[in-house]
């Protein structure tokens, strides 16, 4: 068999027959780390122009009539990202002895490389239309299947200006994959190069961000299990509200948040679709109880971002303010509960090593946490090992003045523990339960 040479980005290319076995063991074979010299366990992979792409190619890609054994290129073209990806994973596999998880980023994708592969949208623009377009272009991907999904923040050719960069760092902030990228002509645009005042306002978009991992985590593993998107469309979760079914600009995280990005310059207002006739909502900034269906316009300052708490769910968070997500693993959590017209809320969290293949043997901790009028609840689905988390606040939205110590029943005994009462967001504390979050236990307020 001959091999096939074509132009990329680094000039003449060989492009392996992923279709073939062998081949994609060898591929594998690269990234020991004996042979990818200066690679480390923690260097990971990202697989660009897998299309396949090649410059001197017809239509910029491998000819239709390219063998791969006895099969056309044309039948397996637009599998040829995903066998890509698959080698790749087993390359990862092979170099930590199947001890440690992959992450590899791809452009290319096909039916299955959601078990393989983060993807981005691919080369887009720093014009408010290409960040407008990427709500709808991750939400058509998740539905789809590849729900690790994110764009490139700021756009990939041209230089976003101060606002544009802020606003997109708002919006993908609320995106399962969050970066920054750009094209290496495009100028600077590290945040500490734009306003003081923008700089602000992307710092606190991150740690907007970093705040939400244990949610996002959640998620993923749920993902995992059944296939639930991490982000959703409107009617992904109210499918009775017709006219949620067209709603482009705004998704949900989970079952959870909705977000309504600004995505048009000079905007310090968006308009709303709160869907479902009797849903409560909460803003997730100021915690304000928001009885709401339909399309309303809803201020959006320079500073915020509109996100809301959908009323009978529970967000798990961690507030501390660390340099990186790798700080926060052992965290303390904070639950942010916020009732539905019931009093009632639910809401899951996942913890493991974040690491290695061992949750899959059962070293992972999988509780449901409701919320029933004053009782607080953990309940393991799974546990099967120790985690040194612990509950450090719990946030109670749309309270009622007039609660005394909450009382903690764990497998550590009965304690007492404060609450405090904000009268101006009706926001009751519930101040360090001090619980471990892999345990069964139930704080009890009198409401």
């Amino acid at each position: 068999m001959d091999d096939y040479e074509g132009w990329c980005w680094p000039g003449a290319s060989y492009y392996p027959d992923f279709l073939n076995k062998e081949a994609r063991d060898y591929f594998a074979d690269q990234y020991k780390l004996d042979v990818y010299k200066g690679s480390t366990l923690d260097t990971y992979t990202w697989n660009d122009m897998n299309e396949p792409s090649v410059f001197n190619g017809p239509e910029v890609t491998m000819a239709k009539d390219k063998m791969h054994g006895a099969v056309e290129h044309r039948d397996v073209h637009n599998m040829y990202g995903m066998l890509y990806t698959m080698a790749t994973h087993q390359g990862h596999l092979v170099r930590s002895d199947h001890k440690l998880r992959p992450f590899i980023l791809t452009r290319s994708a096909f039916a299955g490389s959601q078990r393989y592969a983060a993807i981005w949208t691919g080369d887009n623009t720093a014009e408010w239309g290409h960040l407008e377009a990427s709500i709808p272009m991750c939400l058509s991907l998740s539905v789809a299947g590849m729900g690790f999904c994110g764009a490139d923040v700021g756009g990939f050719f041209g230089n976003p200006d101060g606002e544009l960069f802020v606003r997109w760092y708002q919006a993908a902030a609320f995106q399962p994959f969050f970066r920054s990228h750009a094209h290496i002509d495009t100028k600077r645009r590290e945040p500490w190069l734009y306003s003081a005042g923008e700089m602000r306002l992307i710092r606190e978009a991150i740690r907007s961000r970093y705040s939400l991992l244990p949610l996002w985590y959640t998620l993923f593993y749920e993902q995992e299990q059944n296939g639930t998107p991490p982000m959703r469309p409107l009617w992904y979760e109210f499918p009775e509200d017709a006219a949620s079914w067209t709603v482009e600009g705004q998704h949900l995280v989970g079952d959870a948040l909705l977000v309504a990005p600004v995505l048009t310059k000079g905007a310090t207002s968006v308009t709303v679709h709160f869907p479902g006739e009797q849903q409560l909502w909460y803003d997730h900034w100021t915690h304000e109880r928001l009885e709401k269906a339909g399309s309303h316009n809803v201020a959006a300052p320079y500073e915020k971002v509109p996100v809301f708490q959908r009323g009978g769910s529970i967000v798990p968070k961690r507030e501390r303010i660390r340099r990186s997500a790798a700080l926060m693993h052992n965290d303390p959590i904070t639950l942010v509960v916020a009732p539905d017209r019931q009093g009632m809320a639910r809401g899951t969290l996942y913890l493991d090593d974040g690491k290695s293949f061992d949750y899959k043997q059962g070293r992972k901790v999988y509780v449901e946490i409701t919320w029933d009028n004053g009782r607080l609840e953990s309940k393991l689905i799974e546990s099967g090992t120790d985690t040194p988390v612990w509950l450090e606040k719990v946030l109670v939205l749309g309270a009622k003045p007039g609660s005394g110590p909450a009382k903690v029943s764990s497998p550590g005994g009965e304690t007492h523990v404060d609450t405090l009462f904000d009268f101006s967001t009706k926001v009751m504390t519930i101040r360090k339960p001090g619980v471990n979050m892999g345990k069964a236990w139930v704080v009890q307020c009198d409401l």
